[in-house]
C-alpha cells in the first residue's frame, strides 16, 4: 500500500482540489488529511456549510452552494471556474450526500427526492460542467458511493439505489476517462462514524459506526494514489462486499432486511 508520503505526493500532483461536502464526516476527514499533506493546490469545498478551523496554510476557498438544486451548481461552477488556476490537473470529490432509513417513502417523500438529487444528479451534473476542463488537463474524479450500493437494501431501498447508481457511473465514467488521462475512483465505505445517522432521521448513534472517518479517508486516499476504480473501505466490508455482490439479488434484498430488522434500528427513530 502506498505510504504517507506516496498520499501527500498524490495530493500535491494536483493544482485544483474541489470537493464537496467537506464541513463533517468523511469529507472533513479528507479535507483534513488534504491539509497535512501540505500542498500547494487550490482547494475549494462546495457545500451549504463551510468546514470550521481549516488550517491558514492551506489555499483554501469555501463556495456556498445548496447541490440539491441545479441552478445553484450551475451558478457556483461560474465562479469556481473564475478562481481555478488555469493550469494543472483536477481532483474532483463528489461527497456530499445523505441518507434514509425505513419503509419507502420515509422519513418523507421530500426527504427522499432531496436524496435523490444530492445523491446522483448533483455529481453527475458538477462532474458534467467541468468535465471539459478535466478532460483538457487530466485528473481525477472521485465518487463518494456505498457499500449498500452492491446489493438491494430493504429499509434503505432509495439510498442503496442511489450509491448503486453512483458505483456503476463512477466505473463506467473511469472506462470512458482513460485517454484523456483522467481516472474515475467510487470509494464505497460500510457504517462510518458521521452525522449519517442524524441525517438519515436517527435521533441518537446506533452505534453501528464501523470505521472512523479518519480511517475511511486514509483508506480511500490510498486507492485514489493507486487509481483504483473502486474500493470498499474496511476489510469486513470487503468481505461482506464480494458476499453479497454474488448473490442473486432477490436473495441478497431477503437476507438484508433479515439482518437489518434484527439490528432493531427503529428504537431510534422518533416516533
Amino acid at each position: 500500500m502506498p505510504s504517507n508520503k506516496s498520499i501527500d505526493n498524490f495530493l500535491n500532483s494536483f493544482s485544483c482540489i474541489i470537493i464537496t461536502g467537506s464541513s463533517s464526516g468523511i469529507g472533513r476527514a479528507l479535507l483534513s488529511r488534504i491539509e497535512k499533506s501540505s500542498t500547494s493546490a487550490t482547494v475549494f469545498n462546495l457545500s451549504r456549510t463551510p468546514p470550521q478551523d481549516v488550517s491558514n496554510d492551506l489555499n483554501f476557498t469555501h463556495l456556498t452552494c445548496d447541490l440539491s438544486q441545479p441552478l445553484e451548481i450551475k451558478s457556483v461552477v461560474t465562479e469556481l471556474q473564475k478562481l481555478m488556476p488555469p493550469q494543472g490537473t483536477i481532483l474532483l470529490i463528489n461527497n456530499s450526500g445523505i441518507g434514509a432509513y425505513g419503509e419507502f417513502p420515509a422519513p418523507h417523500l421530500e426527504h427522499t427526492m432531496k436524496m435523490v438529487e444530492l445523491n446522483t444528479s448533483a455529481p453527475v451534473y458538477l462532474t458534467g460542467l467541468l468535465i471539459e476542463k478535466l478532460k483538457s488537463r487530466g485528473g481525477q474524479i472521485a465518487n463518494v458511493a456505498s457499500l449498500a450500493g452492491y446489493q438491494p437494501t430493504p429499509l434503505m431501498s432509495t439510498y442503496a439505489a442511489t450509491k448503486a447508481f453512483l458505483l456503476h457511473w463512477s466505473i463506467a465514467l473511469d472506462a470512458e476517462m482513460k485517454k484523456y488521462g483522467v481516472r474515475s475512483v467510487a470509494i464505497c465505505p460500510g457504517p462510518v462514524s458521521t452525522n449519517f445517522s442524524k441525517a438519515a432521521g436517527f435521533i441518537s448513534s446506533t452505534g453501528l459506526g464501523g470505521q472512523t472517518a479518519d480511517e475511511c479517508a486514509d483508506e480511500a486516499l490510498k486507492a485514489m494514489a493507486k487509481n483504483k476504480p473502486q474500493v470498499i473501505t474496511g476489510w469486513k466490508n470487503k468481505l461482506l462486499g464480494m458476499f453479497s455482490a454474488r448473490l442473486p439479488k432477490p436473495w441478497a434484498a431477503a437476507i438484508g432486511l433479515r439482518m437489518i430488522q434484527r439490528l432493531k434500528l427503529d428504537r431510534f427513530i422518533k416516533k
